[in-house]
C-alpha cells in the first residue's frame, strides 16, 4: 500500500554474485550509507511484499483512498487490527548491527523504505523514513499529525468489540505495512479530523485521515528525498539491504551512487532491479550478513 509504483519491471542483469569475504573486501575502511527494504524487516515477523516466499498482492493506492469512502473503510478496518502487530514486533539482528555500525562510525546513517521504526528501536540515530512511519495519522484537510495510539483509542470507542469478532491478532494473516488480511469490513466505522476547524468557525474539521506513510501513486517529499542524497553524497560506499529495489524511490540512490562512482553492494534474497549497477551482490539473508559485518568491519 506505500510507495511509488514502479515504472519499469524488467529484470535487471545480475552479476556474478560474491560471497561475504567479497562484501567485507568492499566495505572495509569506508563509510557506509545504507538503503534498507522490506527484506531487513522479516526475521522481525513483518512480511515483505517481494520476497521469494511472499503471496501475491494488491496494494491500496493513494488514488483509491482519498476518492473512496468504502476503500477508506476497508483499509481502516484492517489497520485497525494490523498496526497492534507491528507496535509489538521488535528489532532483529540486522536492526541491532547496523545501529552497533553507526556507533562506531563505520555506518554514516540508514534510508529505510520501511515505516515499521525498528532501526530506530534498533538505536540508529540518523534514519531516514523515506516512505514515512506507522504511528503518526495526518489530517488532509487542516494538516494536524496525531499518534496512531490516540487514533486507536477513538477507533475503538466507534467499534466495540471488532478486533475480538475477527480473531486473535496471532490467528490473522499480517500484510505489509500494519494491514491485517481480513474481509468483513462493511460494518466498520472509521475517524474523522477531529481537530477544530480549520476555519476559525465552530465544530470540528473532519477531514480524511491518512497514515503518514507514502502510499503507491504518491511521492516522496522533495526535503527527505533531498536529505537521503546528502547522506549517500557523505558516504564512501552504499549498502542496499533486504530491498529488491523494485520502485524507483529506492532504486534513484543506487543510480545515483553508480553515476557517482561510489560502489554499491546488494544484499538481498533474490535479484534486485539494481544489480546491473552494483559492484557486488550477494544473495544473502540480511540478518546473518549484517551481523557478519558487525563482527568485521
Amino acid at each position: 500500500m506505500t510507495h511509488p509504483a514502479p515504472t519499469d519491471t524488467r529484470p535487471a542483469v545480475r552479476p556474478a554474485p560474491g560471497t561475504i569475504d567479497d562484501v567485507v573486501a568492499a566495505l572495509t575502511s569506508r563509510r557506509i550509507a545504507v538503503l534498507t527494504g522490506a527484506g531487513l524487516s522479516t526475521d522481525s515477523g513483518i512480511p515483505d511484499y517481494r520476497g521469494p516466499d511472499s503471496p501475491p498482492r494488491t496494494p491500496m493506492t493513494y488514488q483509491q483512498f482519498v476518492a473512496d469512502d468504502a476503500f477508506r473503510r476497508h483499509y481502516w478496518a484492517r489497520n485497525h487490527v494490523g498496526w497492534r502487530h507491528v507496535h509489538r514486533t521488535l528489532p532483529n539482528a540486522g536492526h541491532h548491527a547496523l545501529a552497533e555500525l553507526e556507533d562506531r562510525g563505520v555506518v554514516v546513517g540508514v534510508i529505510t523504505q520501511n515505516v515499521d521504526l525498528l532501526h530506530e528501536a534498533a538505536g540508529s540515530r540518523n534514519v531516514i523514513d523515506l516512505h514515512g512511519r506507522y504511528d503518526r495519522v495526518v489530517c488532509l484537510r487542516c494538516g494536524t499529525v496525531v499518534s496512531r495510539a490516540e487514533l486507536a483509542v477513538r477507533l475503538e470507542a466507534l467499534n466495540p468489540g471488532f478486533v475480538e469478532s475477527i480473531g486473535a491478532v496471532g490467528d490473522i494473516e499480517i500484510a505489509p505495512d500494519a494491514d491485517a488480511v481480513i474481509s468483513a469490513t462493511a460494518h466498520f466505522r472509521v475517524a474523522s479530523c477531529w481537530a477544530p476547524a480549520p476555519d476559525g468557525g465552530a465544530g470540528l474539521c473532519g477531514g480524511i485521515l491518512k497514515p503518514e506513510i507514502v502510499y503507491f501513486g504518491e511521492n516522496v517529499p522533495k526535503e527527505r528525498v533531498t536529505r537521503a542524497f546528502a547522506l549517500v553524497d557523505a558516504a564512501d560506499a552504499l549498502l542496499v539491504a533486504g530491498s529488491s529495489l523494485t520502485v524507483m524511490s529506492g532504486l534513484r540512490f543506487v543510480r545515483h551512487a553508480a553515476k557517482a562512482g561510489v560502489p554499491v553492494v546488494i544484499v538481498n534474497r533474490g535479484a534486485t532491479r539494481g544489480d546491473d549497477l552494483a559492484t557486488l551482490t550477494l544473495d544473502a539473508g540480511t540478518s546473518e550478513t549484517l551481523t557478519a559485518l558487525a563482527d568485521r568491519l
